[in-house]
């Protein structure tokens, strides 16, 4: 798996590796904060969300033409200055009143910019390392690698942001209870002659405030948006840390990736006329259709997939157990799901090692992460753990880097027998996993009341956290066969003089992708939730199928 990589794989991931920390920090609590700090309706929250995750994936598309001028470096470097202003605004708590607003639109628009300017340019250098001979081979391998190197940051995005929001909760002597920002809220607008508030969303509110040991609504109601509001912004300070050991590793790993940091121009100027591939006009045309072919159907991936910072988040919050107990526990430590990993992939070098030695000291590595995760279990205590709804956007990035070397072991052992899947083909299997996923949600989802009844005051027999759990498993699968494919599918196709701006167009579906999926917010409502989640299904299936009926001129266009 990473055996005959080049050192530049691993420079270029790591430096990912810490700016996906910081993004996927803010991104765990970003819903939250807009909804405990200004008091935004769901519908309004999906559109500020969608339209920032819109803007952090299609001005990629920007970065890529830029980059195609300028360099990959130089626009790499600017987006990690960029993003860092962006962060550091973010973090800077100001009022809730329309001031507050503007700055954080402000704040949104630079961390996208500077995120646009980063990202597809980093992955198109990853791709040029592979443009040499010597390890063309690996491509796959290395999007998939590097993929993971993304999931290794977010996996501990949730925890930190967890943490924090629990810290200073608790410095002012609060704890975190979901229910509580939007009754606040609701009382506030209550009070002030805005909005209507039944006598059962009252009573429980003061049941809640009583929990906190508050006897005053009013300031209980201020405080408490004040308190979580401040921790949340303690939270986007994260990223800003996040960036700084970004850039470190940029700059002083530079000489491991410095020869893939060339664009066609670069090349041509330098009069290595040679190393830029010509190709005809009918076979850019080709190949661009295919790409493009490509980008329309992974605009419904990124809607179904990307409902897990959204709607997912919603249901997490207002749908499923706020604590678990039993062996459950193990899974809400991401100390216990490092550990996890750790023992999947010593198990996975028992058998790849050549020498005895190194097959001894995978074991000893097994059995000490086996021994860990059953010591913390152990010694947990048998108290039922409190559970935030974030917490669970941990378990996409931890299945991804679990099952990495399990899909590349498939593949490796496919393609040997020459019956591995063309990265086309492997998306269109995605799709039909992902519907899989949104499938498990519908089923969960049946006789629970719509949210509109929730805010009214309606009981809800909250659902075990295996059907979150159950559907990022299935939705992780989709991933694989989709994301890291994809990306490399665009720096293996994309015609020469254009990789910038083709991998930015890959970025541009993803925005439209992530736009689209303010719309199951927006009905977020008083439709039934398993309706929500047969949209998405639908939609899924339509795509694989529209892809597999393309799948011949996609296969030529690589050829």
């Amino acid at each position: 798996m990473f055996k005959g990589q080049p050192k530049g794989l691993y420079a270029l991931a790591l430096a990912n590796t810490g700016e996906r920390f910081g993004y996927y920090t803010m991104l765990a609590i970003f819903t939250l904060f807009l909804q405990a700090k200004f008091g935004f309706s769901e519908a309004v929250t999906s559109n500020i969300f969608a339209g920032f995750l819109a803007a952090v994936y299609f001005l990629p598309l920007l970065g890529g033409f830029l980059a195609d001028k300028f360099g990959y470096g130089k626009m790499v470097t600017a987006g990690i200055i960029v993003m860092f202003a962006g962060y550091t605004c973010l973090a800077i708590p100001v009022d809730n009143g329309t001031t507050g607003i503007v700055a954080m639109i402000g704040s949104l628009f630079l961390i996208a910019l500077g995120t646009g300017l980063f990202k597809g340019n980093l992955q198109v250098m990853v791709g040029n390392l592979y443009d040499d001979p010597k390890y063309s081979a690996k491509r796959d391998a290395a999007f998939s690698i590097f993929y993971m190197a993304i999931n290794v940051g977010s996996l501990f995005a949730p925890t930190a942001a967890t943490k924090i929001t629990e810290y200073f909760m608790g410095k002012g002597g609060l704890t975190y209870d979901a229910e509580i920002p939007a009754l606040a809220h609701q009382y506030l607008e209550y009070l002030a002659g805005k909005e209507q508030m039944t006598a059962d969303a009252l009573a429980k509110f003061e049941t809640l405030a009583q929990s906190q040991g508050a006897t005053d609504l009013t300031a209980f109601a201020n405080n408490y948006i004040e308190t979580l509001s401040g921790a949340y912004h303690w939270g986007f300070a994260v990223a800003c840390v996040s960036l700084v050991v970004s850039m470190l590793i940029y700059v002083c790993t530079r000489k491991t990736y410095k020869h893939a940091d060339v664009n066609a121009k670069q090349l041509e100027k330098a009069g290595n006329k040679e190393a830029v591939v010509e190709l005809t006009p009918e076979q850019t045309k080709s190949r661009i259709t295919a790409l493009m072919l490509v980008f329309a159907v992974v605009i419904f991936f990124w809607m179904a997939f990307h409902q897990n910072g959204l709607t997912l988040t919603f249901f997490a919050r207002d749908y499923t157990a706020q604590s678990v107990e039993g062996p459950l526990r193990i899974g809400f430590s991401v100390m216990n799901l490092a550990l996890i990993i750790v023992a999947v992939y010593a198990l996975f070098q028992i058998f790849q090692s050549e020498k005895a030695k190194g097959k001894l000291l995978s074991v000893a590595i097994l059995l000490l992460s086996i021994g860990g995760v059953i010591w913390n279990y152990n010694t947990s205590g048998d108290e039922p753990m409190k559970i935030l709804p974030q917490i669970f956007q941990q378990f996409n990035p931890f299945f991804v880097v679990a099952l990495t070397p399990v899909s590349m072991a498939v593949f490796g052992a496919l393609a040997k027998k020459g019956k591995e899947p063309s990265a086309p083909r492997k998306i269109g299997i995605g799709m039909f996993i992902a519907a899989l996923g949104f499938l498990i949600m519908a089923i969960g989802s049946i006789g629970l009341p719509t949210p509109d009844a929730l805010k009214a005051g309606a009981e809800v027999n909250r659902v075990t956290p295996n059907i979150l759990i159950s559907t990022y498993l299935v939705l992780t699968f989709a991933e694989l066969f989709l994301s890291p494919m994809g990306i490399s599918f665009v720096s293996k196709v994309a015609p020469p003089k254009y990789k910038g701006a083709m991998m930015g167009c890959w970025f541009a579906a993803t925005a439209i992708g992530n736009y689209l999926v303010s719309v199951i917010g927006m009905l977020w409502g008083d439709i039934q939730l398993w309706v929500l989640w047969t949209i998405l299904i639908a939609l899924c299936l339509i795509s694989a199928i529209f892809i597999f009926s393309m799948m011949k001129r996609l296969e030529n266009a690589t050829k």
